[in-house]
């Protein structure tokens, strides 16, 4: 690819295209994710048995993971959840041969959803397109070729200045904005299709009065950070605004793991001694806690729910 695009049309081709990135990667060879770790599935759990409870236990409660990666959340929730609960992955790569039979692997979500569903960092590869501001004030399009070089395109549309003057403002030669419209429309896709229980975006982002000028747009290849170039070979990614996705409540990760009960607490010292194997795995259960709360890393990502609950009272 040598021709210039619009990073929309530039994401959506080397991440979902034929042969793109997530068509063809496991996304844990190249970067590690909170759905990832032991310690997210058991807090995960627990939110699930707590939509379930609030529920009324149905017969069809389902856990939906929309953008599963590798399967590594729903692979560790069939160990930690009844088998009357439906796990059901969605992904555009090939079904995994490791998991669970009783994970189902599909690559568009149910039309209809009862219980919970999840999207852990699939806002921020939601193709979006970038602005900047050029010599004369105005908000144009940036293009993108296959060697990641950029120039100037159209000015943008009508509809895309309105969202940019309501969460991005964008005013002085040089600044750049990610056009966070599509992310919107995707979570209300989802939203949507939840009938009864909650949907829950896990993602890294930013709020209005701290947009970083300069955007966040960038690359992911082998376990390092690297330039955004679409050419297929690493995952391309930007952060999201998350004040502007449509939810019911928004709060940081080390808040929501927190009230969940994740606990970072060191085992005691005397347990090395007395129970070496159980306290290595508290250890890395201590660690992996931390690293999921800490707030200048994972902690910092953000938790949008929505929720869609049944009048018990009736």
């Amino acid at each position: 690819m040598t021709g210039f695009e619009r990073w929309g049309e530039a994401m959506a081709r080397t991440l979902y295209g034929p042969g793109g990135f997530y068509r063809r990667e496991l996304p844990g060879r190249h970067f590690a994710t909170s759905a990832q770790t032991p310690a997210f599935a058991q807090a995960i759990a627990r939110l699930a048995d707590q939509v379930d409870e609030g529920l009324g236990r149905p017969a069809g409660f389902t856990v939906v993971d929309v953008g599963a990666g590798g399967g590594e959340l729903l692979e560790r929730l069939a160990g930690l959840l009844d088998e009357r609960v439906r796990l059901v992955a969605v992904d555009l790569r090939p079904r995994p041969p490791y998991l669970p039979g009783r994970v189902e692997w599909r690559a568009e979500p149910p039309e209809r959803i009862e219980g919970l569903l999840i999207a852990c960092e699939l806002l921020d590869n939601a193709p979006c397109d970038v602005a900047v501001v050029d010599a004369r004030g105005r908000a144009r399009y940036e293009e993108v070729n296959g060697a990641g070089e950029t120039r100037l395109g159209d000015l943008v549309t009508k509809a895309d200045d309105a969202w940019l003057a309501q969460w991005w403002p964008i005013f002085t030669e040089g600044e750049r904005a990610e056009i966070g419209a599509p992310r919107e429309a995707l979570w209300r896709n989802l939203t949507a299709r939840l009938t009864r229980g909650t949907a829950l975006a896990v993602d890294y982002g930013h709020l209005r009065h701290d947009r970083p000028k300069a955007g966040t747009m960038t690359g992911f290849k082998d376990g390092r950070e690297t330039p955004p170039i679409p050419d297929g070979t690493r995952d391309v990614t930007a952060h999201v605004a998350v004040d502007a996705v449509p939810c019911d409540h928004l709060e940081p990760q080390r808040e929501a793991l927190l009230r969940l009960g994740l606990d970072a607490t060191l085992p005691p010292l005397p347990m090395a001694f007395q129970d070496p194997v159980g306290y290595a795995q508290a250890l890395a259960h201590a660690g992996a806690a931390a690293r999921l709360t800490d707030p200048a890393g994972l902690g910092a990502h953000w938790w949008l729910r929505t929720d869609r609950w049944p009048d018990l009272r009736r």
